[in-house]
């Protein structure tokens, strides 16, 4: 019987047997995940997750994710716009990111929070001009840490989430976003 370890919440034996499982059949580590948006009216989307899978064999999930924009921007202000849900979701990433990889080097954590922020032009996002882009040139993100763990021990762990986290990644890289349209 294999008695589990639990740092952060997070289950070290589970993740190293996954490691495992992953080192003998890299398969096993392939995992999808998928949404469908809906517009609700005005500026409101709900995006619904129902499944996800993991080494080509499909797990059911059931959660809606809600944007709106600030009334400013035409929207009810009835729930995070696309651009603070885009922040959240890179910094919920880097956040399991942490705890886990905390929790693998023997970090206990007493607490963590990431502030994301970044501005964008209205001028691109309503094509009033060519030279400005519609989205975030740049965003800039601050951790806050404490815990157990030295000083090496959390640059070592900031660095590894910078190479591991994988919607950092994908805003921090440029990422092939394949196209159709179906008119009903």
């Amino acid at each position: 019987m294999t008695t589990s370890t639990m740092i952060n919440g997070i289950n070290t034996t589970a993740i190293m047997a996954l490691v495992a499982d992953i080192e003998k059949d890299p398969k096993a580590g392939m995992v999808s995940f998928g949404v469908t948006s809906s517009w609700k009216g005005t500026t409101r989307m709900e995006a619904t997750v129902s499944s996800w899978s993991i080494a080509g064999q499909s797990k059911p999930r059931q959660f809606v994710i809600s944007t709106d924009e600030p009334n400013e921007l035409c929207g009810e202000n009835s729930a995070p716009n696309p651009q603070e849900t885009l922040m959240a979701a890179m910094n919920a990433c880097m956040m399991v990111g942490y705890v886990a990889n905390a929790a693998l080097m023997g970090i206990t954590l007493e607490q963590l929070e990431i502030v994301t922020e970044g501005s964008l032009d209205l001028r691109g996002f309503l094509g009033l001009s060519n030279e400005v882009t519609p989205g975030n040139s740049e965003l800039h993100y601050h951790i806050r840490v404490k815990g157990d763990g030295n000083p090496a021990q959390y640059e070592e762990l900031h660095e590894k989430v910078i190479a591991t986290s994988p919607n950092r990644w994908n805003l921090a890289n440029p990422v092939k976003i394949n196209a159709s349209l179906e008119v009903l």
